[in-house]
């Protein structure tokens, strides 16, 4: 186990994978991730000193975790150990532990977990107390967001630093370089690759350089030869070799949670476009549609609001409609929706009310029920008073009377001027200015007059 890291210049296996075989030796041969291994980036600067410090890497599958792990190994004058967290348990990190404690005077350790989120608590906790005394310097590489799946008292103690899917134009580099490398890519077998075809490629396989190399290996290993020996990859080739493409897309991890942030901030923003892109990209990996449509009926309220009442009704109409239809029609459905809300006009008043008048609640004094609006049905409530001096709405001109409905004068829901909430603006307007006539009126009338000014 140890061997596999600590000569990374080794042989691989001639029937490996392309992949595998074309793995970076070096910084100089490793690509993509410019933004944290750019020249003068902290991470390149403590790999080229040899003063790596505890590491998380985290990032999709095929961007260069372990590879990244493997230049560091060839870098480092540290003793180089390597666990999985599938297969390794509390006892091999103890060994690990052990070695590095005898070793500590002469060498310095370094400990690779390769999918360190599947590690539990107990065996993470085995490594905390080692890596917070400098016994063990840790590199893991995890798919998972680390902030969720690795201990918050070891990250505390690492670095962590995300890995992004490689562009296209480092796909392409990459498949050039294994066609023209004879000793572990497939150079000298006078192989073509076509500009369509290496474009495919690369797009096809969404950023994974290990999908895009063994994708390029079949195609190169199944064309058939031209009467000259050459094998040339066409479009077809690249087509036949890489038939769909590898959305990266975890339903519990953070592809879900932000693709659906990017799906309610384009419907918010106003952006039918991306927000249909992003919407189609959750129903081509599979996320359930009545996620979907929850999310649509909660932004139908939060973000469009008065401004256009009717998008709850569409969001509504789509949730059950989803439900009855089911995939594929309900893809319509949800796209129906999306659009509706997307081109609405936006309003959050509604949402900002109720936070206001829920701070309230939480934070203020406690108002009680006026009197005049307490329930009065009951027997006997009417020699407590209540329900006297209520006026009936309905009794008079517009159905409204003014009378004060809270203790205290308060405003929480405050309408802006979009779409239709610009008319409940202008109707509360209205209201309030009675209101605030009647006020008055009744402040400086005649009982008013003969009440002494302290009274007032």
């Amino acid at each position: 186990m140890d061997d596999l890291f600590q000569e990374p210049s080794c042989e691989v296996a001639p029937d490996a994978p392309l992949a595998a075989r074309m793995r970076p030796r070096t910084l100089q041969e490793y690509a993509g991730q410019q933004h944290i291994l750019g020249p003068g980036k902290l991470l390149r600067r403590a790999i080229e000193a040899d003063r790596i410090s505890s590491l998380i890497l985290f990032g999709p599958p095929g961007t260069g975790k372990t590879t990244l792990a493997q230049v560091i190994a060839g870098a480092t004058k540290a003793k180089f150990e390597r666990l999985s967290g599938v297969e390794s348990n509390v006892a091999d990190i103890r060994r690990v532990i052990g070695a590095a404690a005898l070793r500590r005077a002469q060498m310095k350790t370094i400990l690779f977990v390769d999918e360190i989120h599947r590690f539990n608590k107990a065996q993470q906790d085995v490594l905390l107390p080692e890596v917070e005394n400098g016994l063990i310097r840790l590199i893991g590489a995890t798919t998972q967001n680390p902030f969720f799946s690795v201990n918050s008292a070891l990250l505390s103690r690492s670095q962590v630093f995300q890995l992004e899917p490689l562009p296209e134009a480092d796909l392409v580099d990459l498949m050039h370089r294994a066609l023209a490398d004879p000793e572990r890519g497939l150079g000298g077998r006078g192989i073509l690759l076509e500009s369509d075809a290496a474009a495919h490629l690369a797009r096809l396989s969404d950023g994974d350089a290990r999908r895009c190399l063994n994708a390029l290996e079949i195609a190169a290993l199944t064309t058939p030869p031209e009467s000259n020996g050459q094998v040339r990859i066409t479009l077809h080739a690249a087509e036949e070799s890489i038939q769909q493409k590898a959305v990266v897309y975890d339903g519990t991890g953070d592809a879900h949670y932000d693709t659906i942030s990017a799906f309610i901030k384009s419907m918010r923003g106003s952006d039918p476009d991306a927000a249909l892109y992003w919407l189609a990209k959750m129903l081509h990996a599979g996320e359930g549609i009545r996620f979907i449509a929850r999310r649509i009926v909660i932004c139908a309220s939060e973000d469009v609001g008065m401004a256009d009442s009717n998008a709850l009704v569409v969001a509504m109409a789509a949730q059950q409609a989803v439900e009855f239809i089911g995939l594929p029609e309900a893809n319509l459905l949800l796209a129906h929706a999306t659009v509706y809300l997307a081109t609405a006009p936006k309003s959050n008043r509604c949402t900002v009310a109720i936070g206001k008048a829920s701070q309230e609640v939480r934070e203020g004094r406690t108002l009680a029920v006026p009197t005049h609006l307490r329930d009065g049905h009951y027997k006997g409530s009417e020699r407590l008073g209540h329900g006297k001096g209520y006026q009936y709405s309905h009794d008079f001109e517009g159905s409204y009377v003014p009378q004060a409905y809270l203790p205290e004068g308060r405003v929480f829901y405050e309408p802006t001027e979009n779409g239709m909430e610009k008319r409940v603006k202008e109707r509360l307007a209205h209201w309030r200015a009675i209101y605030e006539a009647a006020a008055h009126d009744r402040r400086s009338g005649p009982e008013a007059e003969k009440q002494p000014a302290k009274a007032r």
